[in-house]
């Protein structure tokens, strides 16, 4: 039964890959790295299930935060241009 969830989580990481590899925009692609991110914590909490290892639970919330933290990283780096850009708003009542 665990055999078959880790098959099929490959075959998602697979389909994510192909995903990123042809995304038409940048954000497909951020999306389905981010995908992958997702079903790798999966695979790896399956994988410490199947083989005894509760302490790869451990490994797979690791995993979690940062690759949440690199999406968000990645993202505000696409939308403002640079590590070094702050958002720019227009000021209050110039332009009406």
């Amino acid at each position: 039964m665990f055999a078959a969830a880790i098959l099929a989580v490959l075959v998602t990481m697979g389909l994510a890959l192909i995903r990123a590899f042809r995304g038409p925009t940048v954000y497909d692609r951020i999306l389905a790295v981010n995908m992958f991110g997702t079903k790798t914590v999966l695979f790896i909490a399956v994988y410490g299930f199947l083989s005894g290892r509760p302490d790869f639970l451990d490994i797979a919330l690791v995993y979690a935060l940062i690759n949440f933290i690199s999406t968000v990283a990645v993202l505000k780096f696409f939308e403002y241009g640079g590590p070094g850009r702050a958002a720019t708003t227009p000021d209050e009542g110039e332009g009406d």
